[in-house]
Parts: structure tokens; C-alpha cells; sequence
């Protein structure tokens, strides 16, 4: 039986992109290949605040009661290695039954299912098609990956979601919500901009991108970035979305990022989660 690492479980309203409002499902998977350190730092520096909760790590012992960030990655826990052990590995059976609890009718209705991380189309590309075809998953009608877009899909993987997954629920049912990490992450072009992997899960999904910004340098730069996507076929929609994991830095740029969006005729996505719940863990 397939086993997926799991960081987060839980059900809550999508906060951001084309989803936002939908009750949903979040299945946070353990593991990315980047750390965005620099959100929210001045540009060329990166956040410390979670080497200085790993310093402490010995105190929490459950997910939950780990700190929040102001800085740098917010889902930190789901990738650093030295909370690795605040996420157990379960076995599809477990994480079904666990979904079945969390949805209000224990079954499938409107809800949609997000599969995020973390990187969720790191190693654990394999779980998936036993995962999604588990007689409790098979009443699910939407689902979405939330990807930072340097990951190709594996050959067994997009067979899956071409052959089983779109020929039965349809195109539109799979979503891919790239967050391609801008300058403003930390994280280098060259790693982080990937114009032909995301113009491939075009080919299987609604694909759509989805850049944090806090200034007009990074809207300008995301402008370069999306160039670059269509020029590789990338066909879907663009959205501005304001940094901030905190209501004192969303706060701050809201706004101003929604204005940024309609200045350059893309949609703008909010962070419902901050506002609402405070960017608690498991919302």
C-alpha cells in the first residue's frame, strides 16, 4: 500500500486562485526543493526565524503548536528537516479515512480536494493514482496541486491523470496552481522559472499562475516570467497575490498588489487564510 508523508491534514475554506471561497481539503505533503528565506526581508537577505524555532525544536511536539513566521516560508514546517518528525507517514487508507472524518457529510459533495506541500510533485507522484482511485476518493470532482512549477510530471504519473483522472471528471476537474518563486523568495531564476514543465501540465490541466509580490519591481519581474511561460505555450490565467503570511504584512500591500493586477490586466488573488484565520496551521 502506498504511504505519503504528511505534514498537514484538514479541512477549511481555499484561500487563494481560482478556488478561493471552496471548502476544501488540504493534503500538505512533507518535502520541496526550495526555502524561500527571503520573503519579506530586505532584497539579498533571508529570514532566520525558523533556524531560530529549530533551535527550540525539542519543545513542540505536535505541528500545531509550532510558531507562525512573519518572514520567509510560512508552510516551513512541511519541509525543513528538523520537523520531520512532526509528520507522520500514513497509508492511503489512513489519509482516506482521515478525509471522510474531516468532510461535514463524511462523503464527497462539493467539496474540492488540494494536494499541497511543501513541493507536492516531488517523490510523492507515485502515491497519487492509489490515492485517488481509493473507493472513498472516487465521488472527488475537483482537485488541484498547488506547485511551485519546477517539476515534471513522471511517464506513469501523467498517464494516470490523462487515462483516468481527465477522460472520466474532464479537463477542468485538475488543476495545476503554479507559484513560480520570484526574486523576491530568495530563490534563483534559473531554478524557479521553468516555462516548458508548466506548459506540460497545460496539456493535462487548468494551469494557471500565481506570483507573490510586495513591489512594482516584482510585478514587473513576474511580467518577464509570464513572457517567458507563453512563449513555451503556456495558455492559462495570471494572478498578483500580496506577500504576507501575517495580517501586519498582508496588511501592508493588499491593496496595493490588487492595483498592481489590474494594471496589467491580470486577476488578483487574496489570502483569505490571513484575514480570516490568522494564517493559523491547518487553515
Amino acid at each position: 500500500m502506498a504511504k505519503l508523508k504528511v505534514a498537514e491534514l484538514f479541512y477549511s475554506i481555499q484561500g487563494e486562485g481560482r478556488y478561493m471561497g471552496v471548502p476544501s481539503v488540504f493534503l500538505r505533503v512533507f518535502g520541496c526543493n526550495f526555502s524561500c528565506g527571503g520573503f519579506g526581508m530586505p532584497k539579498g537577505e533571508e529570514s532566520k526565524e525558523r533556524d531560530f524555532i529549530a533551535a527550540e525544536v525539542g519543545k513542540f511536539f505536535k505541528y500545531q503548536d509550532l510558531p507562525l513566521v512573519s518572514t520567509g516560508c510560512d508552510s516551513y514546517a512541511s519541509w525543513d528537516p528538523r520537523f520531520k518528525h512532526l509528520s507522520p507517514v500514513l497509508t492511503t487508507d489512513s489519509i482516506t479515512d482521515s478525509i471522510m472524518d474531516l468532510l461535514p457529510h463524511k462523503e464527497w459533495k462539493d467539496e474540492h480536494l488540494v494536494i499541497t506541500g511543501g513541493e507536492p510533485l516531488l517523490g510523492w507522484q507515485r502515491a497519487y493514482p492509489e490515492l485517488l482511485s481509493h473507493p472513498k476518493m472516487l465521488a472527488l470532482k475537483e482537485l488541484t496541486f498547488e506547485t511551485n512549477g519546477t517539476q515534471e510530471l513522471s511517464d506513469d504519473f501523467a498517464e494516470y491523470l490523462h487515462n483516468e483522472w481527465v477522460h472520466n471528471k474532464g479537463y477542468f476537474s485538475l488543476t495545476f496552481s503554479v507559484s513560480p518563486k520570484l526574486s523576491v523568495s530568495g530563490e534563483r531564476w534559473d531554478e524557479a522559472i521553468k516555462p516548458e514543465i508548466v506548459a506540460k501540465y497545460n496539456e493535462y490541466g487548468c494551469t494557471y499562475l500565481k506570483f507573490v509580490v510586495a513591489s512594482q519591481d516584482d510585478a514587473d519581474e513576474a511580467e518577464q516570467a509570464v513572457n517567458e511561460y507563453r512563449k513555451a505555450g503556456f495558455t492559462g490565467h495570471v494572478y498578483l497575490m500580496p506577500v504576507g503570511g501575517v495580517e501586519s504584512v498582508y496588511h501592508l500591500n493588499n491593496r496595493r498588489v490588487a492595483e498592481m493586477a489590474m494594471k496589467k490586466g491580470w486577476r488578483y488573488s487574496d489570502r483569505l487564510q490571513v484575514p480570516l484565520f490568522k494564517n493559523e496551521w491547518g487553515t
